[in-house]
């Protein structure tokens, strides 16, 4: 008798698969360094230099990340079957990052934010290096 054909499921333990995981840990470490290329620049637009201009041009390219990042994440996620947590917090990551956009004016509420985003970036890049990042969930 044959046996009936039956797809293997995944079992925690395994490896995620190394493509995606490997483009979010680029992703996230570019757009970290990019969090602290923007953060330098706002210091320079405070003091009265000219960073204004390329503050805002660091932060388009921080926000290009971020949603970058997030399709990573869900790729890593869902396809991949790793950790559920990155892919919101990224989106997250990217709706502040707009959010930064759409309020320049007020450094009450522009300054913590910012401080914020870098702060989750780097809790995310600390997880996507650690070897919990690549191990595979159900």
């Amino acid at each position: 008798m044959q046996e009936p054909a039956v797809r293997p499921v995944p079992t925690p333990g395994r490896p995620v698969s190394p493509g995606p995981l490997y483009g979010l840990r680029v992703l996230v470490t570019a757009q970290v360094v990019a969090l602290a290329v923007t953060a330098s620049f706002a210091g320079q637009a405070v003091q009265g230099q000219a960073g204004l201009g390329a503050h805002v041009t660091a932060g388009v390219v921080v926000n290009l990340l971020a949603l970058l990042q997030a399709v990573a994440a869900t790729l890593v996620w869902r396809p991949g079957r790793g950790t559920r947590w990155a892919a919101p917090v990224s989106a997250c990551l990217f709706l502040a990052g707009l959010s930064q956009h759409l309020t320049p004016g007020t450094p009450a509420t522009h300054v913590p934010a910012g401080l914020a985003l870098l702060g989750l970036g780097v809790a995310v890049l600390v997880w996507a290096w650690s070897p919990r990042a690549a191990v595979r969930h159900s």
